[in-house]
């Protein structure tokens, strides 16, 4: 197998490709399609968005100093492709995309939408001007996530919602499960060693021996 070597350049590939939805201190609000975005940190929780300086939302973020994580799924493969190639300035993305904005529990000004699973309130807290994209650093002031993917425990499915990912241009459903976390080195219990175990008890029990 043979290599070529490519100029620098960024290949990390899947990607969550997120709708960020934003506003500023005026009330006007828009929703801009990321895939640079990640987590940055557990305790305290952090996130970060890359966003370019000429983008319309940009102004929206470092205004109020607030913007939304809202993932994004199969049913809304659509809406997400359409947030990243039409700008908020020509069109009302809300109303061409059907999407739905409610407040967010713990934001003042920037807006969840409700038609995603999960939506992931960031404050900012530091912004890093890096060079083609600034970095949005946030802290994370509550997650919200929609209550039909609960299962009789309580516990949320996820990955039951058909979430969405974006890899060199092209959107693409999870596909199938491969593994759990830590399934690589999780012992396995054999029925050999279980019977092995009862044959010596009760070997031992022939012999007069006590446990």
């Amino acid at each position: 197998m043979s290599k070529q070597v490519w100029k620098p350049g960024n290949m990390i590939y899947p990607l969550p490709a997120v709708m960020v939805s934003t506003a500023d201190k005026s009330g006007n609000t828009n929703i801009l399609t990321i895939a640079w975005t990640g987590t940055v940190c557990t305790n305290p929780p952090m996130a970060y968005i890359s966003v370019r300086p000429e983008r319309y939302s940009y102004h929206m973020i470092e205004e109020s100093g607030e913007f939304v994580i809202n993932l994004t799924t199969e049913k809304l493969a659509w809406a997400a492709d359409f947030c990243g190639v039409r700008s908020g300035r020509d069109v009302d993305k809300w109303k061409e995309c059907s999407l739905t904005a409610e407040p967010a529990q713990f934001l003042k000004y920037a807006p969840c939408i409700k038609e995603s699973p999960v939506n992931i309130e960031c404050r900012v807290i530091r912004t890093e001007k890096l060079g083609s994209h600034h970095m949005f650093l946030a802290e994370v002031t509550a997650v919200r996530v929609d209550d039909s993917y609960l299962d009789e425990k309580g516990k949320f499915e996820l990955n039951r919602t058909g979430l969405l990912a974006y890899s060199h241009g092209e959107y693409l459903g999870l596909g199938k499960k491969l593994g759990t976390f830590g399934y690589s080195v999780r012992k396995k219990k054999t029925a050999g060693k279980k019977s092995t175990g009862r044959k010596n008890t009760n070997r031992k029990r022939k012999n007069g021996k006590k446990n």
